[in-house]
């Protein structure tokens, strides 16, 4: 399909934030553009093997529903599973209230999902340049494609690259932590039966080979028993990459090797113990699942304590539920802070907007927050919650001609609710703003009950 000249939306990375984002404002009627870099749909989810997104509830009740909610229930119907029992959430790990989904379910309902909507979609695509025209109150977007460079004119542009790249590309306020949060590989292991196994060897073997410059502490990420932690979990995401910086592709490059070459020495330490001769990594994500690279210098700044306090500011559109998960740098540990019980962290509008920025909002993990803030609100279901706010924030701006900042939050207020998103709510100004926004009728199908 061509790409036609203009767009009201364009949409720029397909992951949790991207594809909910494009699904939202195509739903509310806007001519939608939805690029990724991959040639698939679905982020990290898919590609990097995080296939449990999570968290939509907190404390037993659901917080986030909407689209992202509906995409990831409809995998789950598809498949015939079931949903964990999220008002048993007393003495359980969070992790335990993630949802388990089949990666290629997933990545195929969302591609149903992102079309049915309307949206066009552009894979294999990266952007390369973006100019703001002030007279005209529009972007051109310069894609390249793998026939060379195309350009095309959007109204709002939506960055949900993870990396904040537009936001870069645009020359605005990004802002790196001092210390970044390891990436992750993740795995499938394979090849042993735990009960055969002597742990206090196993552990003993690999300090050792530690000592000996044959493995390095952070390959495995567990602070205590790293080696039983990972063959426990059969791998999964235990093993970390530390010291990159992903946020060019010369760094995402060297954090692929790196996460390989980690592997490879784990494989190797693990084929040279007493009962895991037979180990072997059965499957392993495409890309190195990364934690943290640019947060956008936004006009709200998340902090830590906005979060854990669940502080709630006029223009808060969605929540965010999941504890504080700051990997450590050196790649050895990680700092979990639970939440209070009670507490229902929000994501104000203006922590997606970037200062002096005209029709741009940022959704998903850079965000402008704090990094403690960042490593909580970074997770699927808040990208996919912050997604559906900036669709429907963009969708507004678009069909009425006006900026981000002018279209009314009671508007947009009105509008994720009728789409089934949930609303925080903001005591004394539920309905702030005018209301002179055309709302569609009914919300356009869905791809399953929820």
């Amino acid at each position: 399909m061509p790409l036609h000249p203009e767009y009201d939306v364009a949409v720029i990375g397909a992951g949790p934030a991207g594809l909910v984002a494009a699904t939202q404002a195509a739903r509310a009627g806007a001519r939608v553009l939805l690029v990724e870099k991959s040639g698939i749909i679905g982020g990290t989810t898919v590609l990097n093997g995080v296939n449990f997104p999570g968290l939509f509830h907190a404390w037993g009740r659901q917080v986030i529903a909407g689209i992202g909610w509906e995409l990831v229930t409809s995998v789950v119907d598809e498949d015939g599973g079931t949903l964990p029992d999220f008002s048993n959430f007393k003495n359980k790990p969070h992790h335990r209230l993630q949802i388990l989904v089949n990666a290629a379910t997933y990545a195929m309902l969302a591609d149903r999902m992102v079309i049915q909507s309307g949206a066009e979609v552009l894979l294999h695509t990266m952007p390369a340049a973006v100019s703001f025209d002030g007279e005209a109150e529009a972007w051109t977007l310069t894609l390249c494609t793998k026939e060379g460079l195309e350009s095309l004119v959007a109204k709002v542009l939506i960055d949900c690259t993870g990396d904040a790249n537009i936001v870069g590309l645009a020359g605005l306020g990004r802002h790196r932590n001092e210390h970044l949060q390891p990436g992750t590989l993740v795995v499938e292991a394979t090849g042993y039966d735990l009960a055969a196994l002597d742990y206090d060897a196993l552990e003993a073997a690999f300090l050792r080979e530690v000592a000996e410059g044959e493995m390095l502490r952070s390959d495995f990420h567990a602070a205590r028993n790293p080696v039983r932690i990972f063959l426990h979990a059969r791998g999964n995401n235990a093993m970390h990459v530390p010291g990159i910086d992903a946020a060019s592709s010369a760094g995402k490059t060297r954090a692929e090797l790196q996460a390989r070459e980690v592997l490879m020495r784990i494989q190797r330490f693990m084929r040279r113990q007493p009962g895991l001769a037979g180990f072997r990594i059965s499957h392993f994500a495409a890309e190195c699942g990364i934690r943290e690279t640019y947060t956008i210098d936004g006009e709200t700044c998340i902090t830590a304590r906005d979060y854990t306090s669940g502080r709630v500011w006029a223009d808060s559109l969605c929540h965010s539920f999941y504890p504080i998960d700051i990997h450590s740098h050196d790649g050895v540990g990680i700092d979990i802070r639970p939440l209070i019980e009670g507490v229902f962290p929000t994501i104000p509008l203006g922590a997606m907007l970037p200062r002096t920025s005209r029709n741009l909002i940022v959704a998903g993990r850079c965000a402008c927050g704090d990094q403690a803030a960042s490593s909580a609100f970074r997770v699927q279901a808040s990208c996919m919650a912050m997604g559906q706010v900036a669709g429907a924030a963009a969708s507004l701006a678009a069909g009425h001609g006006t900026e981000l900042r002018e279209a009314p939050v009671a508007d947009i207020r009105r509008l994720l609710a009728l789409h089934g998103a949930i609303v925080p709510a903001v005591a004394g100004n539920l309905q702030a703003g005018s209301c002179n926004s055309t709302m569609p009728k009914d919300p356009a199908p869905t791809l399953a009950s929820t």
